[in-house]
């Protein structure tokens, strides 16, 4: 007797035109629709700007200083986008959310190969659907890029361990080393760091050691990595001396590790916390391979695939600086064996649970706005806090009260297997998170920046900066904006809550507020004789 085939919606949600189109959806989908986000779009991008504006392509400024923070890769991948297709928000972002599309695209196509072409699409969809992914997709930033280049290197490892035939493993090899080469020339060390720990840790667990060794010091490997990453290094050196090397791997790679770095600070537990939101609706699913962790490790690739991931988390576990979005460097080992092992979710609480909970907060948000707008505070969290409100309004309930309804009735319905009721949950997830939250969220802390930027580009007066790091208002006033204290006929830009501040640093100005909406204002400053006060004289 023959067995019955897979369902229509196996069939459906296993289709890699599915995928194309929720690939399309996840990372294409609104992606210029929002202002950019300080401080990391902000600060990514107006390098950027500068880098077009001033015509030098080596050494990236920021507000006409030397930005020492990230290697040259994105910028130039950025500036390239915005030259073809204007410089506005869209081109900005293109870049991650091409080279997020190139990642999935790589693990379906490892993962087909490994296994099957069914478990390599559930494994892209679980990825493409997961929200850091789709986060750093939509993101101006390295991440996306950076998340491409070490899953194609820790691929060509595993295709490297593997081929027995001479020519196979070699090229094999050297495409591990010209994918940590442009890993390198996009973050730096990070790119090449993982690869070799965790191959080591692999080979050595394996028994192929001396294989290891004759690939980690293979020359013309070396060579690649070399020509790929070497000629930019060696241009920002003669361009700028020192300083880079300097800033970027003892203070912005090695002084990360050591110490906390722009308040991104966390506590000893804190990946434990975080990555079950970053994979979110996932979580649980996650949770469910932990009990066939030991019976995983008898098989080379579920080994291979669990040191990755341990190695990523134990490393930035004892960081003294902690994002996020550092997890996802070892997150693509966790989505193959999530599809690998669809069949050990069986609980419904532990599938469902985690996006029942996070939809639940989604409609508490304006509660909470709320409360916190009655506690006071500093002004400019207060200013937020009071514009969030009419945009958390009966929409927004309407819309997180239909979503949670759909949740809760995935959560009820009993036919499909649990992992395809959680794919259609991430479905939900995505066009809930970018259709009504971020817009709202944007919309309150970013899209007073960007009319304060533009209305100062607007006025084409000299303009500086007081006390306020909000680097998008200088993309979108498309002109570096100083750090110096203001002049009389000067345009200042400031949080809301640093204007008392202004005052009192410099009495013999006086600021007349242009523009003040949300947390932050534009203030042109005049002498204090010729600013007339209602009922007195100026």
């Amino acid at each position: 007797m023959s067995r019955p085939g897979p369902s229509p919606l196996t069939r459906a949600l296993t289709s890699p035109w599915l995928l194309a189109a929720v690939v399309l959806f996840a990372f294409y989908w609104q992606l210029g629709a929002v202002p950019l986000y300080d401080l990391d779009e902000g600060a990514f991008t107006e390098a950027t700007r500068e880098m077009l504006a001033s015509g030098n392509f080596i050494t990236p400024h920021k507000d006409g200083e030397p930005r020492y923070d990230k290697p040259v890769l994105i910028y130039w991948l950025q500036a390239l986008s915005a030259s073809g297709l204007g410089f506005d928000e869209f081109a900005l972002r293109l870049p991650s959310a091409l080279a997020a599309t190139l990642w999935v695209m790589a693990l379906w196509g490892f993962v087909r190969a490994r296994l099957d072409a069914p478990t390599a699409t559930v494994a892209a969809l679980v990825m493409t659907l997961s929200l850091q992914v789709s986060l750093i997709a939509k993101a101006a930033v390295a991440d996306a890029v950076l998340n491409l280049f070490i899953a194609l290197a820790f691929f060509e490892i595993y295709r490297y361990f593997l081929d027995p035939g001479e020519r196979q493993s070699r090229n094999a090899l050297l495409r591990a080393y010209l994918w940590m080469g442009l890993g390198f020339l996009t973050k730096g060390p990070v790119a090449v760091f993982f690869p070799v720990v965790v191959s080591f840790l692999f080979f050595w667990s394996q028994g192929r050691l001396e294989r290891w060794l004759r690939a980690a010091f293979a020359p013309l490997g070396w060579l690649v990595f070399v020509l790929v990453a070497g000629p930019w290094y060696l241009a920002v050196y003669l361009d700028d001396g020192a300083g880079f090397f300097r800033s970027f791997f003892l203070e912005h790679n090695a002084g990360r590790f050591g110490g906390t770095m722009h308040g991104h600070s966390g506590f000893p537990g804190y990946y434990l916390v975080v990555l079950p939101l970053i994979l979110l609706p996932f979580t649980g699913w996650f949770l469910s391979l932990l009990p066939r962790l030991r019976a995983s490790w008898a098989d080379p690739l579920d080994r291979f695939l669990w040191l990755w991931f341990a190695t990523v988390f134990v490393f930035f576990s004892f960081s003294g600086t902690k994002l996020p979005h550092y997890l996802l460097y070892g997150a693509a080992p966790l989505f193959i064996l999530m599809a690998r092992h669809r069949d050990a979710l069986t609980s419904r609480a532990l599938a469902m649970a985690p996006p029942l909970v996070f939809f639940a907060l989604l409609l508490a948000l304006p509660l909470v706005v709320q409360i916190a707008a009655g506690q006071g505070g500093r002004a400019h969290e207060v200013a937020q806090f009071e514009l969030a409100l009419p945009l958390l309004g009966p929409a927004y309930l309407a819309q997180i009260a239909l979503a949670t309804t759909l949740v809760a009735a995935l959560a009820l319905w009993s036919r499909p297997a649990l992992w395809q009721r959680l794919v259609l949950v991430g479905l939900i997830q995505t066009a809930v998170v970018y259709g009504t939250v971020v817009p709202r969220v944007f919309a309150v802390m970013q899209a007073p920046v960007k009319e304060a930027g533009l209305l100062a580009r607007e006025l084409d007066r000299p303009t500086v900066v007081y006390r306020t790091s909000m680097p998008s208002f200088s993309v979108y006033r498309d002109a570096i904006t100083p750090h110096r204290p203001p002049r009389a006929g000067d345009l200042v830009f400031l949080r809301v809550d640093k204007l008392d501040r202004l005052v009192e640093d410099y009495p013999l100005l006086r600021g007349e507020q242009l523009y003040r909406r949300g947390p932050v204002a534009l203030v042109l400053m005049h002498p204090r004789e010729q600013v007339r006060v209602p009922g007195g004289e100026g």
